[in-house]
């Protein structure tokens, strides 16, 4: 027995220091659980520094920049720093033929040049709490899930009226490690969120598809905004009359850079991650749901780059699309790499086995959790076809445009079968997306884009999962999908913008049915059908009995390793991640360093390439060695990547040092590194950040935009 228990100590501290590496933690929660740990990494602030409700702290420069990246504060004028990508839709808005943003870059001189950007805002965080007792009063074990969510909801109801707030603030309740915890996020948001400048997409995204999610990089991947508030220095919508937002605290920049073991944090706001997840849950990902979805990406990829590659128009128009569904598509690729090389499904075993070891030696545990792995692995083999069919759906019907045209336009039906005011209130709305919509939409893409992906959708899938009608539709058209797809786009009215708009203006006076006669709408609504019926039902019996089990497996972690200091998912809320600067062994024989220079980029540049080419004027300054107070020893340095554990959303946010002075700007992952959203590996998960020197770089002596330099608090020799 002595050997037994000495056995499983020393398997629990072995599970215990594997974790001490990683994190997403709540800013709150620093001063209890990690300001020691970073103390000894090298931080040389205080937690409180970090996070503070009762004064200014680093928590106040952050920002939810229009709920998809992170940006952060760095001027008393309300000037925001964020990634090249993530501005990159407002670039895209305010690009045309004659004023081409993406591909010439954009600075605004002074305040009246900055361009106003409708539905961009910038949230921050006031302050948060636990609230889990009071979310969770009343709730049971043995509850079935509709029935404890439907308590959850109604605790939360009924709490949100008790909460101290300022009118002008919101309430954000979340679930945390599986829904075992809830927290609560006051937050303000401001919605007037102006560009101030973007270096040209040669600099701002360098090595496009090529270079994406890899290292070395060369990346200048940043952009700058500005928020806008009331004379009162709260949140307003757009007005000529608002004015520059003064922060509670805005972000120093430092100028010493960093070297080989830098203390480093990245402070933003994740957008998820599943760290905890069963052996099986993990195998599923690698062997079904990944490759699905990265197979469809594929064919869609391959079909919008040989229209972007020859039109100048559908390549500003889908510019952002093209960005969006590359970047999913080769992260997924890099973690199933990621996965295997790291071997996560065997080391996940083995922590199940310790964790099965730990439960059976324990009469309270073993009642508790008995049979709860098998139960899991159960769960996934029952969802996986269910799975497949749900992750073809959603990537192809969001890929093909007519399905959005057409779902916006049954939406519009739907609401005029209700009763005239819901459809008088919903008109100008859908009116609206649909503009946006063919603002960015070329009929003869997305034909060619319909033609292959419906192919995949009909032949991939078990044949009770496709629709009848597309069967029916298809055989009319000699069972061949370029000719379907020729015939649906010649006949229907929703690829034209004038005619869709006629056809739903008329819905008052000329009924619903020219619209639903539409064969686009008649097979989009079958598609929406087929799936609702056949696979969604089955779908979430299943995820119900997945998420119950995932809670309860989520639970029994934390209760069985108790040596283990538990950080929560990510899940879009604000957290902070340490670490310290480093390069890494990528496999055999290849070691990767920690810093990249300007020397890297003009190595990579091909002159007229979509990918590596780069500005005269930049190329200009290289030659001359111009690189200002920015440049170190003839050289400027470009990015550099450390162990801190980020993930999508933390894409913008600051990289700082031991002081908390801007150093970088997070915007990616190493390739072999993607897995970290299910299994992070110390020894090869990095991010990767643009210097902060080369931000200044750029905007001072290629841009010239000197108004922009004068605004910023510049530091050195490590002083806060």
């Amino acid at each position: 027995m002595k050997r037994y228990f000495l056995l499983l100590v020393i398997t629990v501290s072995f599970i215990a220091k594997g974790f001490a590496d990683e994190g997403m933690w709540l800013p709150q929660l620093l001063a209890t659980l990690n300001e020691k740990e970073m103390k000894k990494m090298g931080m040389k602030i205080n937690a409180s520094d970090i996070y503070n409700i009762s004064k200014g702290s680093l928590k106040d420069a952050i920002v939810s920049f229009g709920g998809f990246c992170t940006a952060e504060v760095i001027s008393d004028k309300g000037l925001l720093l964020t990634n090249h990508h993530c501005g990159f839709d407002a670039i895209q808005n305010h690009s045309s033929i004659e004023h081409n943003y993406i591909r010439d870059g954009f600075w605004a001189y002074n305040n009246g040049q900055e361009l106003t950007n409708p539905g961009l805002f910038a949230t921050f965080i006031i302050s948060i709490d636990e609230i889990t007792k009071q979310v969770l009063n009343g709730v049971t074990p043995a509850m079935a899930e509709k029935e404890r969510q439907s308590i959850i909801d109604k605790n939360i109801n009924e709490f949100k009226k008790t909460v101290k707030k300022e009118s002008y603030q919101d309430i954000i309740i979340k679930p945390f490690f599986d829904g075992n915890k809830y927290f609560l996020f006051v937050t303000e948001t401001y919605k007037d969120v102006r560009l101030v400048g973007a270096p040209p997409s040669s600099i701002g995204n360098f090595g496009k598809d090529s270079d994406n999610w890899m290292w070395p990089r060369h990346t200048g991947d940043f952009s700058m905004f500005r928020i806008y508030a009331g004379k009162d220095n709260k949140p307003a919508d757009y007005s000529p009359d608002n004015v520059p937002y003064k922060p509670k605290r805005s972000l120093n920049i430092s100028l010493d850079g960093m070297k080989e073991g830098d203390f480093t944090m990245v402070f933003g706001f994740p957008g998820k991650t599943m760290e905890y997840l069963p052996s099986s849950a993990v195998e599923q990902t690698m062997k079904v749901s990944d490759p699905a979805k990265i197979g469809i990406r594929e064919k869609a990829l391959d079909v919008l780059n040989v229209f972007m590659r020859k039109d100048e128009k559908i390549k500003i128009q889908y510019a952002a699309k093209y960005a969006s569904i590359e970047n999913a598509y080769k992260k997924w690729k890099g973690e199933i790499l990621g996965l295997k090389i790291s071997d996560a499904v065997n080391k996940k075993k083995e922590l199940e086995g310790s964790f099965e070891k730990l439960v059976l030696s324990q009469p309270a545990m073993n009642v508790a959790y008995v049979d709860l792995l098998k139960k899991l692995q159960q769960a996934y083999t029952d969802i996986e076809p269910y799975g497949f069919a749900r992750d073809y759906y959603n990537e192809i019907t969001t890929k093909i445009e007519l399905f959005t045209i057409a779902s916006n336009a049954n939406g519009l039906v739907s609401a005029f079968n209700k009763d005239q005011a819901a459809y008088k209130k919903a008109l100008p709305e859908t009116l609206e997306k649909l503009d946006a919509l063919f603002a960015e939409y070329n009929p003869a893409v997305d034909q060619k884009l319909f033609e292959v992906l419906m192919e995949m959708y009909v032949k991939d899938q078990q044949p009770g999962n496709v629709s009848p009608l597309l069967k029916k539709m298809l055989a009319e058209n000699g069972n061949d999908f370029a000719t379907l797809a020729k015939s649906l786009y010649a006949k229907t009215a929703f690829t034209d913008p004038v005619k869709l708009k006629n056809l739903l203006n008329g819905i008052g006076t000329n009924g619903t049915d020219p619209v639903t006669n539409d064969d686009a709408s008649a097979l989009v609504n079958d598609v929406v059908k087929t799936y609702i019926t056949n696979i969604s039902p089955r779908l979430n019996e299943l995820q119900a009995n997945i998420n119950q089990l995932q809670r309860l497996y989520m639970q029994a972690q934390m209760d069985v390793f108790t040596q283990k200091v538990f950080y929560p998912d990510a899940n879009s809320t604000l957290r902070l991640t340490y670490g310290n600067v480093k390069g890494y062994g990528a496999r055999d024989a290849v070691k990767y360093d920690y810093y990249t220079y300007l020397d890297g980029v003009m190595e990579k540049y091909k002159p007229g390439d979509y990918e590596f080419d780069v500005p005269q004027k930049l190329i200009d300054l290289y030659n001359k060695k111009d690189f200002g107070p920015y440049g170190v020893n003839g050289k400027q340095p470009v990015c550099f990547i450390a162990a801190n554990h980020t993930t999508g959303g933390n894409s913008g946010s600051p990289a700082l040092d031991a002081y908390g002075n801007l150093v970088g700007l997070n915007f990616d992952r190493v390739w072999e590194g993607t897995m970290s959203d299910i299994n992070y590996d110390k020894n090869i998960c990095r991010n990767i950040m643009v210097d902060i020197r080369y931000v200044l770089f750029i905007i001072d002596k290629y841009a010239g935009a000197k108004n922009i330099i004068s605004e910023l608090k510049l530091v050195s020799k490590k002083k806060k």
